[in-house]
């Protein structure tokens, strides 16, 4: 097991720089704990992966799947209450109420889908976006001692004993999540067919069903596999902060998300990554600063930069700058190679 772990490595990892970078990069997260162990720069990791997770979520639903969602805050939100609601009135630990709610999360991703398979693009977008505005209103209507009204609920149990160990928990949950969903959108697999299929549906979905594909079930499941990992997102989301409110379903927090995925890269996975980790600690550093006032401003400003001369994203930008794929066998190589590593046919 070692040996083949060891092999696939050296071949199908060590060639190729992007997937090079991607390891490089998820173990600079495991020795950031030791690198620093400040409480806030420990913090703001944790909010980074949970929002990179959350990210990841609507790239899988929205962009590999083209069921666009401007309302992918409700199961971020769903997921947040249902373990604030199950940790305030029920008392039980975060182990039981973050699976349950990111379960709950894809039930209420379940029933979302349902106008999905009746609504072309455009029309699912404003009614996905109109979901969890009536929601927010309705929460905050809700008797203060069930829910919190305007204020939410707060006080519930940490994820783990000391920041450190939080850390990890976080960091580990979101790199299994996203090489989860990273496998799930593998147009490539051998084994594994939702990611074929969830592209056949976004290119052509009456193609799709013409094949044989049965489109509505595989529409449901990306919105169930979405409302998922955004569920699990918000329930980190409301332990972190020991507290959770109506403001989890605002427009904002939905357009924040696709902002990032936009900037490194709509349909990759890494660039949803690459969009959270490059733009929100941005954002929270110029928060500080003397032009904390512009901080948005110059987010936007970055991210129409992107749009004009890297309109496929930051991450696919590069990408393309250090990968060249082989016409032949599809197989990705090193940008400078002249000749494929594995059949030869040469690189152009």
């Amino acid at each position: 097991m070692l040996r083949r772990l060891l092999k696939d490595f050296r071949f199908g990892v060590l060639p190729v720089p992007g997937r090079l970078l991607a390891v490089i990069f998820f173990v600079f997260l495991l020795i950031i704990p030791v690198i620093t162990g400040a409480r806030y720069t420990l913090h703001l990791f944790n909010l980074i992966a949970i929002f990179a997770m959350f990210a990841v979520s609507w790239d899988l639903l929205s962009g590999y799947t083209g069921q666009v969602n401007f309302g992918h805050a409700l199961f971020f939100g769903a997921g947040g209450y249902a373990t604030a609601l199950l940790s305030h009135h029920l008392g039980w630990q975060p182990w039981a109420t973050v699976p349950l709610a990111a379960v709950i999360a894809a039930l209420v991703g379940t029933l979302t889908s349902l106008p999905a398979l009746r609504l072309r693009p455009p029309y699912l977008s404003l009614l996905t976006l109109a979901f969890p505005l009536i929601l927010e209103q309705v929460l905050k209507a809700v008797p203060k001692e069930i829910a919190g009204g305007h204020y939410g609920l707060r006080g519930f149990a940490p994820l783990a004993t000391s920041p450190v160990g939080e850390y990890y928990l976080i960091s580990i949950v979101m790199t299994v999540s996203i090489l989860i969903m990273w496998k799930l959108t593998d147009a490539g697999s051998k084994n594994i067919r939702t990611g074929l299929i969830f592209h056949a549906i976004r290119e052509d979905e009456i193609a799709a069903r013409a094949t044989g594909i049965n489109t509505i079930r595989y529409k449901i499941l990306a919105f169930a596999i979405g409302g998922f990992f955004a569920g699990l997102a918000g329930a980190l989301y409301a332990h972190v902060f020991s507290a959770v409110g109506p403001s989890v379903f605002s427009m904002v927090n939905s357009f924040t998300i696709i902002i990032y995925v936009v900037f490194g890269g709509i349909v990759s996975i890494y660039g949803a990554v690459v969009g959270v980790y490059t733009l929100y600690p941005l954002v929270e550093l110029l928060r500080g600063s003397a032009i904390a006032g512009y901080r948005f401003l110059i987010m936007t400003g970055l991210v129409i930069l992107v749009l004009l001369f890297m309109p496929e994203g930051v991450a696919v930008w590069i990408r393309d700058k250090i990968e060249r794929e082989c016409p032949r066998c599809k197989l990705s190589n090193v940008a400078w190679r002249k000749q494929c590593r594995a059949c030869s046919a040469p690189l152009r």
